[in-house]
């Protein structure tokens, strides 16, 4: 049977038309990180969301135990089936699970090398050293030279990208975009830098010359799960809703900010950022009183017997 499309190619205007993500990443059960992060915060600035799956963790919200990754060959099928179909204006690529599939999501990229890339290194303190080598390698030598704006923390940044640092002093975000430019990558993205007085910590896009953009932030006294893959994805979807460079870290940054102030503790682990903390205000205009109960029952879901008979 052939159901009417109802809207028609002709029939879409630019308000209809939402600009589309190409997102590598893993699946992440808890709801603090991987796919889930990049879905509500790129939908949450407007961007519409293309998730390629390349793997899943096993974890909870305190740590992760482990990942299975999906054969690179599916992983190249789900985003070259996707690619031929709807136009990306940006892809962003999370954590990958093994060099293989990184192989695959850089030969990607090269196909579509108009395609500005967000690249995310996560922390990979959880895994072994030798799959962490071999992963960190692929990266530095196949997905960083297709890298746009490489995104990470200040620490893990450094162990990768300047194991032999041999200053009393740590390196700056211009010392890591330097090391980073040495395979491509144009921009880097440094979260997490440490202050003075340790009370605050910078956050900086860099390029080898100079730093484009810098915030400082208090320190948050809970631990956090997934901030990483939130900020990057919160800059992958406003580049493409068609923001400049240095106005889509700022606002990724004010984007985090509040996920992080509106954050939750969902289960015995560490704290989950809030992604939709800005649809609560909608909540203000319902007024609550101390008898009120929201607690939902099973009462709640029951549904009445119906009384059709065949």
């Amino acid at each position: 049977m052939n159901t009417p499309n109802p809207l028609p190619d002709e029939g879409q205007t630019e308000e209809m038309a939402h600009p589309c993500v190409l997102c590598f990443n893993a699946n992440d059960p808890s709801g603090a990180g991987g796919l889930t992060a990049d879905i509500l915060a790129m939908s949450s600035v407007g961007a519409h969301v293309l998730a390629i799956s390349t793997g899943s963790y096993v974890r909870d919200t305190a740590e992760v135990f482990d990942h299975v990754a999906v054969d690179e060959d599916t992983v190249d099928e789900q985003a070259r089936t996707i690619l031929e179909d709807i136009a990306v204006q940006v892809i962003k690529i999370g954590f990958c699970g093994s060099p293989d599939i990184l192989s695959t999501v850089a030969e990607i990229c090269a196909d579509y090398a108009d395609v500005p890339v967000v690249a995310y290194m996560p922390s990979l303190s959880w895994w072994q050293d030798e799959p962490i080598d071999a992963y960190q390698d692929a990266f530095m030598e196949l997905v960083l030279p297709q890298t746009t704006v490489l995104v990470g923390n200040h620490s893990t940044l450094w162990r990768w990208l300047l194991p032999e640092w041999g200053s009393d002093r740590n390196p700056t975000a211009r010392d890591l975009a330097k090391a980073a430019a040495e395979k491509g990558v144009p921009y880097t993205f440094v979260t997490g830098l440490p202050q003075a007085g340790g009370q605050q910590l910078e956050n900086a896009l860099a390029t080898p010359l100079s730093v484009m953009v810098s915030e400082n932030i208090e320190r948050f006294d809970a631990v956090f799960t997934g901030a990483g893959d939130t900020l990057s994805a919160a800059l992958a979807g406003l580049l493409a809703m068609g923001d400049d460079l240095e106005a889509a870290v700022g606002e990724s940054l004010g984007y985090l900010d509040g996920s992080l102030d509106a954050g939750f503790r969902p289960g015995m682990g560490h704290a989950v950022a809030d992604r939709l903390f800005w649809a609560h205000s909608m909540d203000d205009s319902i007024e609550l009183t101390d008898d009120d109960d929201l607690t939902a029952t099973v009462d709640d879901f029951s549904l009445p017997g119906h009384q059709t008979r065949h």
